[in-house]
């Protein structure tokens, strides 16, 4: 396999196809991941991600993304972004950097102006009124509203590989809040010489078991993708029962340097994947009797964006 990209949730489709077409025309594993992302940033179908996103408990849509090059381990990162197109393009340009690589809030606002980075309000009246509706009533928070993070993992003709996520993060979080999709080792972790690892859900669930770096140094010991992931999903699972008596949902793919994907999953979930080999497709995944079933989507399976 020369090349392949894997995407979390329905909604990564678009992504992965334009993902393809970069790969599939010698582009790089880097863009591909930060076009696939921007794709799904500015579709306003899609509240959880960019353009549109669920807002926080004071009803501003704060974004977090982050970005990593599997070559160097570079990575860039932001969270609680307001008032920009893209929250991914700024994580990238953030990796160029020797220090200073995650930038939150007015800092990371100030960094994108700076650097001339496309400002637009992400609220919509969609989200505003999903804002509006739930306002006041104290519900519990949900990782799964929306849907989730959007994450892709891709590798090129070259083996060059490469990790971006981007999500507005939970609906009626706490302003400020910011989970695992923009911490390295958590929400990503990619090298090229092995492989990397994209985790979507409940952040705070996932940052406890440095989900992403984990998957990742099973595959360095010799796992495989698929094994990684299932695995590490499952036992981050159980040790949460184990400590807290909960768990929340939990996903996670993972990619090798020879284009060999995985998926861990503790609730039903889709993903995207398409390589050399196999066209763009969506997934369905879930958890059953201790291992992760898939099968390609059917429209019996549920309507997970």
């Amino acid at each position: 396999m020369s090349w392949a990209v894997i995407g979390t949730w329905r909604m990564s489709l678009k992504g992965t196809e334009k993902a393809m077409e970069i790969l599939r025309s010698g582009g790089s594993a880097a863009d591909a991941c930060t076009e696939a992302a921007s794709i799904v940033e500015d579709d306003p179908h899609f509240h959880s991600v960019g353009y549109s996103g669920l807002p926080n408990e004071d009803g501003h849509v704060q974004l977090d993304a982050g970005f990593m090059d599997g070559d160097t381990l570079h990575f860039g990162a932001v969270g609680c972004l307001e008032g920009f197109r893209s929250p991914i393009r700024v994580a990238r340009s953030l990796a160029d950097r020797k220090y200073n690589n995650f930038l939150v809030g007015q800092g990371a606002a100030q960094y994108a102006a700076a650097n001339a980075f496309e400002k637009r309000i992400n609220e919509t009246e969609d989200s505003m009124n999903a804002y509006n509706k739930e306002k006041g009533k104290n519900s519990p928070l949900s990782s799964y509203d929306g849907h989730d993070t959007v994450c892709f993992l891709a590798i090129d003709n070259d083996g060059h590989m490469a990790a971006a996520v981007s999500t507005s993060g939970l609906f009626m979080k706490a302003n400020g809040r910011v989970g695992d999709s923009a911490l390295i080792g958590n929400g990503y972790y990619v090298d090229s010489s092995i492989g990397g690892a994209c985790a979507t859900g409940l952040g705070e669930d996932i940052m406890k078991g440095s989900l992403s770096h984990t998957i990742y140094m099973k595959m360095k010991d010799g796992t495989s993708a698929k094994d990684a992931a299932a695995v590490s999903v499952q036992q981050l699972h159980a040790e949460l029962m184990k400590r807290q008596n909960y768990a929340g949902g939990i996903a996670a793919i993972a990619l090798d340097r020879s284009g060999s994907y995985g998926v861990g999953t503790n609730e039903p979930f889709a993903f995207t994947f398409a390589s050399d080999q196999t066209p763009a497709c969506t997934y369905f995944a879930d958890a059953e009797n201790g291992s992760t079933k898939i099968h390609v989507y059917q429209d019996t399976d549920p309507a997970l964006d």
